[in-house]
């Protein structure tokens, strides 16, 4: 079957237009990755894809090809944490802070992202790591994984890790619309990572997602309609997630106030170098209380989700004297020396390392 047979099936508008099944979705997006379909028939496809929606089939089709041709590296017994590649507008990145604070209790995290893509063109992680000194070229994944080694913190940029998303980047910019690929880079799981949080934007996509995370086989995953469709607990308002646990799916409104979290959140003007600056006095306990408490909120929950706590309320306890006693600061420190470092190492690391990842 060729690009445009498929083109046939799913372009015949919102009537029309039928599902591929996962053989043909997986024929398309080896299409697609290896460069075989041109230009014109990728923009329809994904334009056509748009417009019909994607099914579970079609998504999980489109993360297996794209994972084939991708760098792993496995973080055992690790959480992914799966933001969106637009970036942030209006909202604080917690998910940054909160990797260092799960990584201090001893849990492999795996962040990932890119440089802006449509259709927000927000903040994005890689912007937080130019702002701490580490340049676009710096950032590969032997890099990565010699931060990961020392730290049990993996901070994968996509394009470095998945070229045929690089190759991608100009079609999309292009369109400008969200793609498949929005739902689909979000979930390579190059960390092999068992457990994962995942942000959506719609709670009418959660039934959806969570059959993808089903066929995915991860062992837990907390689907969030989180901040600006991020992975995000809000701390100034409850937040719906899906919580995919022992094959089964259950809804749940996590409400800060319960937890006598809930904060008012200042105003900020969220550039990279304001978010990386209030991440960093989170993690050094000086950032006003809303932002403190979004992290020790999102680390809790993380904690549930990856199967180290028992209760969100057993996650608090865990996590506060993480801030308070400078560990999680200590080892943000330290992993950002590692990515800052010029001389790659390439040993396997230190027993205690070893024993973390």
């Amino acid at each position: 079957m060729n690009m445009i047979e498929l083109l046939k099936e799913v372009g015949r508008g919102k009537r029309g237009a039928r599902d591929l099944n996962y053989a043909e979705a997986e024929v398309a997006a080896e299409l697609i990755m290896t460069g075989s379909a041109t230009p014109a028939q990728m923009g329809a496809f994904f334009t056509a894809e748009r417009i019909k929606m994607e099914s579970v089939d079609e998504l999980e089709a489109f993360v297996n090809v794209c994972r084939k041709y991708s760098h792993r590296f496995p973080m055992q017994g690790g959480i992914d944490f799966a933001g969106p590649y637009d970036g942030r507008k209006s909202s604080f990145m917690a998910t940054f802070a909160t990797a260092f604070l799960l990584a201090s209790n001893g849990i492999p995290v795996t962040m990932h992202g890119s440089t802006p893509l449509p259709p927000k063109w927000g903040v994005t992680l890689p912007l937080l790591l130019q702002e701490m000194g580490v340049t676009s070229a710096d950032m590969t994944h032997e890099t990565a994984i010699h931060a990961a080694k020392q730290t049990g913190v993996l901070f994968v940029v996509s394009e470095q890790w998945c070229a045929p998303l690089r190759e991608l980047r100009p079609i999309r910019e292009e369109l400008g619309l969200r793609t498949v690929l929005n739902t689909t880079e979000k979930l390579m799981d190059y960390g092999s990572s068992p457990y994962i949080v995942f942000g959506v934007f719609h709670n009418t996509v959660f039934d959806k997602t969570a059959k993808v995370m089903q066929k995915l086989n991860y062992r837990r995953a907390l689907i969030v309609q989180g901040s600006e469709g991020s992975e995000d607990l809000f701390i100034d308002r409850p937040t719906r997630t899906y919580l995919f646990a022992n094959g089964e799916v259950s809804l749940q409104v996590i409400d800060p106030e319960m937890y006598g979290l809930d904060s008012v959140v200042p105003e900020h003007n969220w550039t990279p170098a304001e978010q990386l600056r209030v991440s960093e006095e989170v993690l050094q306990g000086t950032a006003p209380t809303a932002f403190s408490n979004q992290v020790l909120l999102n680390g809790a929950v993380r904690l549930f989700v990856a199967g180290r706590v028992d209760s969100i309320e057993e996650g608090l306890y865990t996590c506060k004297p993480l801030l308070e006693n400078g560990r999680a600061w200590e080892l943000y420190c330290h992993w950002r020396e590692a990515m800052l470092s010029k001389e790659i190492k390439t040993g396997v690391g230190t027993s205690e390392t070893r024993s973390r990842l």
